[in-house]
């Protein structure tokens, strides 16, 4: 049992002994990110969140909100799952979807300027700081409504008087921390930004994600996807004419409803076990080290089930590293026509 199993054990055995003691319980606090570091992680993959809670329902304790959808920054409860005659009304399950409190920008609050204020003060905050937009509040949680450089351009084409922020203000678009990715994703896309509404902290303005936030989230994890599917695209490549169908499903996970007809139809833990064997290695005529080559092909495979599964920290750096050069690898060898 590591140190995470063990606390959870010891979260666990102070709530039972407070159960049966009649006594109320007291959940256990911490953010996503001092959970993760209680098992040593340092962010989210399928295998970690897996891990983590087979050990909760093995303990029979939940995390609300729950610890694998939550922003990594967000405060969880860890408590008993709640009793009752009924184990299929006690427990539904963590909730799958993604909503837009998982990305780091919509728990970066925003400068915001006040309806009185002079524009050119408010300009020059939006020029020092790049925005394109910015809400107008007189308190975090009082939106009045938002400027921006159209609203401004517009309203100075027309020859209209704007001294103060309230004259170029119009109304803001909000969404609620709860709201699904996809349904915010069409509002962001739509009005260029959108002001994320937190109403378990008090009803504040918690964010504002632009839909330059959603170019650069999107891009960190296509980036790796794209990668991955250039390293397969390559695999393909180079194990095409030089195996039997048969030498191919051999190497494929036996299960009824896959059929193996060409490399085409193998995934990347296949081809780890195709090239792992000496004998398949030989027929590629490769003068690479095949140890060195499939272990670095394993951990592209490890990854590659990470990037299947969205998880807003990304992946770290090393990681990224480890799949550009495997992609530069093959890009190497077929510039020398060695494939």
């Amino acid at each position: 049992m590591n140190g995470g199993d063990e606390w959870l054990a010891a979260v666990a055995q102070k709530m039972c002994n407070a159960q049966a003691n009649g006594l109320a319980l007291t959940p256990e606090r911490l953010t996503v990110r001092e959970l993760l570091a209680r098992y040593g992680f340092m962010r989210r993959t399928d295998w970690i969140n897996t891990r983590i809670r087979n050990k909760l329902e093995e303990l029979q304790l939940l995390t609300s909100p729950d610890f694998a959808s939550a922003w990594f920054g967000d405060t969880i409860s860890i408590t008993l799952i709640p009793e009752a005659t009924d184990t299929a009304s006690r427990y539904k399950g963590p909730d799958p979807t993604l909503r837009i409190g998982a990305l780091d920008a919509a728990h970066n609050r925003p400068m915001s300027v006040k309806p009185d204020q002079h524009l050119v003060a408010a300009t020059t905050m939006m020029q020092l700081h790049n925005f394109s937009q910015m809400p107008v509040m007189t308190n975090q949680r009082d939106v009045k409504g938002i400027i921006s450089w159209k609203s401004i351009g517009a309203r100075l084409a027309m020859g209209c008087d704007s001294a103060f922020v309230r004259d170029c203000m119009e109304p803001a678009h909000e969404i609620d921390k709860e709201t699904p990715l996809f349904d915010a994703i069409g509002v962001i896309t739509k009005h260029g930004y959108a002001l994320v509404r937190d109403q378990q902290a008090g009803n504040i303005i918690s964010g504002i994600v632009t839909a330059s936030d959603l170019s650069n989230q999107f891009q960190s994890l296509a980036g790796p996807f794209l990668l991955a599917g250039e390293i397969e695209g390559h695999l393909r490549n180079l194990v095409h004419g030089k195996f039997t169908v048969d030498q191919l499903r051999a190497a494929s996970f036996n299960t009824p409803d896959r059929q193996i007809d060409g490399a085409g139809d193998l995934t990347l833990g296949d081809y780890c076990r195709l090239l792992s064997k000496p004998e398949n290695w030989e027929l590629l005529g490769l003068q690479i080290d095949r140890k060195e080559f499939v272990a670095h092909l394993d951990k592209v495979r490890a990854i590659r089930n990470d990037i299947m599964h969205f998880e807003p920290e990304g992946l770290e750096e090393d990681e990224i590293l480890l799949l550009q050069d495997l992609a530069k690898f093959f890009e190497e060898l077929v510039r020398m026509g060695a494939m």
